[in-house]
């Protein structure tokens, strides 16, 4: 059997025990977001799978229903404005990710891999290509996002999504599983709404 298809068999059963154990959590979460905003609890943003082929991941809903429409939190002019009291603390633990389970049960992302980019990050998609790291399920959380999450230029970005092509495996896996859990205590790289990119004052302007 092949990495990838154990890799597989692993996501389905990981994925599905931690729907079971996060039941109460979710319930929690969606009583909460109701009650502090008006809207649907979860949020679909179009990004871009195994392939390239779009898919919609799922979010709890961080921002007010009158949020400029295909705008990302960093162009906004004031996104502050716009993120919900509950949006801040989701956004703060990473809680806002939980229903990427889902994404992960229905086979459209793997709990491992290349974060998926939206679907007109086209200057990523193409730093991609050039790795490979189109070419499986884009995961939750990956080696990226361990070394740097938003912080990341697009070429960086990208070369390290196609380091981990290359070492893919049960070590790399545990190793970004674990480097996640401190990232995301420790809140490194993270910056509001930031996608990354390959030019420096750009990425200094946001």
């Amino acid at each position: 059997m092949s990495y990838l298809k154990l890799k597989r068999i692993v996501d389905t059963t990981l994925s599905t025990i931690g729907l079971i154990l996060m039941s109460p959590v979710f319930l929690i979460l969606i009583l909460a977001i109701k009650l502090d905003s008006k809207g649907p609890v979860l949020f679909k943003q179009k990004r871009v799978g195994k392939d390239k082929v779009h898919f919609n991941i799922l979010k709890f809903r961080t921002m007010r229903i009158d949020t400029p429409k295909d705008t990302p939190t960093h162009l906004l002019t004031d996104p502050d404005q716009y993120i919900t009291k509950m949006g801040k603390f989701l956004r703060k633990t990473s809680l806002d990710e939980l229903p990427q389970i889902l994404n992960i049960l229905v086979g459209q992302m793997a709990i491992i891999g290349p974060r998926p980019a939206l679907w007109n990050q086209h200057d990523l998609i193409a730093e991609r290509d050039k790795y490979h790291a189109n070419d499986i399920l884009p995961g939750l959380t990956g080696w990226a996002q361990i070394n740097g999450r938003d912080e990341l230029p697009i070429d960086v970005k990208a070369r390290l999504d196609g380091e981990y092509i290359e070492k893919i495996g049960i070590r790399m896996d545990v190793k970004c599983f674990f480097g996640t859990l401190v990232s995301v205590v420790k809140r490194d790289g993270v910056v509001e709404g930031g996608t990354g990119t390959s030019d420096q004052k750009a990425k200094e302007s946001m």
